[in-house]
């Protein structure tokens, strides 16, 4: 296969970590790519550090910072590839994951995303594997925070792919499309992954998993602060503004895609999920309220 694959790669500069992440992307042995960088930092001058770094980038600069899910939009907008690959900038590719993983669309012909192996910077702890629907509702990354002994190694069908390197087949996103963008414009982050997998799902397209294609996920370097990078129960870690996303997405998601008896199927496990959400947010972390309240804005 040589078609030509988009990469689209939202960053804010926070710890140059797009600096590595485009150097991964320079070695990759799959040659047949075009890189988007959308500049979320907002500074200029972050465009010569791209182009050190990767030549052949093309970057937009918008007029405000997009976060992740709008971000995506405008680079797949400006793309052209058969494929779009969306990465955090925090997320460093194996010099073959493009090659590998681009295979797994060639299994079936309604195969429309495809996830490889992420592991943290330690090579030795799963980070995800593909996404699943968890029964209250929530995204649950397949080997997340276990140690890697080889349970992840077959390759197979999975509900969907995570946003942090995410493979999406470009016939699939335009067969999806809500409106002006193929995410949802509301979330700007969190949820926005396993809402277009849902989306795909109902529509007929699968998620395929190639645990050749492997991956290293700094977990939390797009986000959360420094003191976060990696840590279980990230929402510790969130701003208040974040926080209150991470809890209106859901909502989002579910009201979008899950039907009135499979909704009465999770009623129980998402009832105490929510009293735990809401109790963690009155006790701890009580300005969440206002932020989940809050107009949000318009992209």
């Amino acid at each position: 296969m040589n078609t030509l694959v988009s990469v689209i790669v939202p960053t804010r500069g926070a710890q140059n970590y797009f600096v590595s992440c485009l150097g991964a992307l320079s070695k990759q042995t799959y040659q047949t790519l075009e890189v988007i960088v959308i500049n979320n930092a907002l500074d200029p001058d972050l465009a010569w550090k791209v182009q050190g770094v990767c030549p052949a980038a093309k970057v937009c600069l918008p007029s405000r910072n997009l976060y992740y899910g709008p971000a995506v939009n405008q680079g797949i907008e400006m793309s052209s590839g058969e494929f779009v690959l969306c990465l955090n900038d925090d997320v460093f590719l194996a010099e073959d994951f493009i090659e590998k993983a681009i295979k797994g669309f060639s299994v079936e012909e309604d195969v429309g995303m495809v996830s490889g192996k992420l592991l943290r910077p330690d090579n030795k702890t799963i980070d995800s594997t593909g996404i699943f629907l968890s029964p209250w509702y929530g995204v649950h990354e397949r080997g997340y925070g276990q140690p890697d002994r080889g349970q992840c190694d077959r390759e197979g069908f999975v509900f969907g792919v995570g946003g942090a390197a995410a493979f999406y087949r470009r016939k699939m996103l335009d067969d999806i499309r809500e409106g002006p963008g193929w995410f949802d414009p509301r979330f700007r982050m969190f949820w926005e992954d396993m809402d277009l997998s849902w989306r795909a799902q109902k529509r007929g397209w699968k998620a395929y998993y190639v645990p050749g294609a492997v991956a290293c996920h700094v977990r939390g370097g797009s986000a959360r602060t420094c003191a976060g990078e990696g840590k279980s129960r990230p929402r510790r870690y969130l701003s208040d503004e974040l926080h209150g996303d991470l809890i209106r997405n859901r909502y989002h998601m579910i009201a979008k895609n899950e039907t009135f008896f499979g909704f009465l199927l999770h009623l129980l496990p998402a009832v105490l999920y929510e009293v735990y959400t809401w109790a963690y947010v009155v006790i701890f972390r009580p300005k969440v309220l206002g932020e989940f309240f809050r107009k949000q804005p318009v992209f």
